[in-house]
């Protein structure tokens, strides 16, 4: 079965949407600086009303270690994501100061993009056209890519439905997509949810 990734969780209330639809990751930007950047405080919240059985991913761009593993130590996240432009030497740092599983993700243009991404040392990478673009990139690029990957941007209910038709990901991210106003939609979550999983 596909996985799902709900991200940009902004406030706890968020939370009780994911719960109802019980994704296998739910997701926090915690560097700051970004429209869905939340605090420490916030993602300490909106983790105690998760789901116990919910991972929740922290999103870093190019953060120190140090802040990084100030979340995982406190149990705020189970799953780090790197979002910059975090190199190799980066990641081989991060994983010998903190043991949390790490998605690496990746703006796709060229099969050269693809190609870094391939060969991430990071546990799971994910392939998307930018940062909270809301928009696809080239999905016809992914022909005859092997890794497994988190496929992200610009995905929505009314066309994830295509889109799975002709590509096989590891799992899908949402974040806009979920979204009425800038504000996560329970609405939107739900109807995400069961067009992935055939519901």
């Amino acid at each position: 079965m596909i996985k799902i990734k709900i991200c940009g969780l902004m406030q706890p209330q968020d939370a009780a949407a994911v719960n109802s639809v019980l994704p296998d990751y739910a997701g926090m930007i915690l560097s700051p600086g970004f429209r869905r950047s939340v605090s420490a405080e916030t993602a300490a919240a909106i983790r105690k009303a998760l789901k116990p059985e919910i991972p929740a991913v922290g999103v870093f761009v190019n953060s120190p270690y140090q802040f990084i593993t100030e979340f995982a130590e406190a149990g705020i996240i189970q799953y780090i994501q790197l979002h910059g432009s975090e190199d190799a030497f980066y990641l081989r740092g991060l994983k010998a100061c903190c043991r949390l599983p790490v998605i690496q993700a990746f703006r796709i243009r060229s099969a050269e993009d693809l190609a870094a991404a391939k060969a991430s040392a990071a546990d799971l990478i994910l392939l998307d056209s930018g940062t909270g673009s809301g928009k696809t990139f080239d999905h016809a690029l992914l022909k005859g890519f092997s890794r497994p990957y988190l496929l992200a941007g610009g995905l929505n209910a009314e066309n994830i439905g295509g889109i799975l038709a002709g590509h096989k990901p590891y799992g899908v991210d949402i974040s806009s997509g979920a979204e009425t106003d800038g504000q996560k939609d329970p609405e939107k979550i739900r109807a995400f949810v069961q067009a992935v999983r055939g519901e």
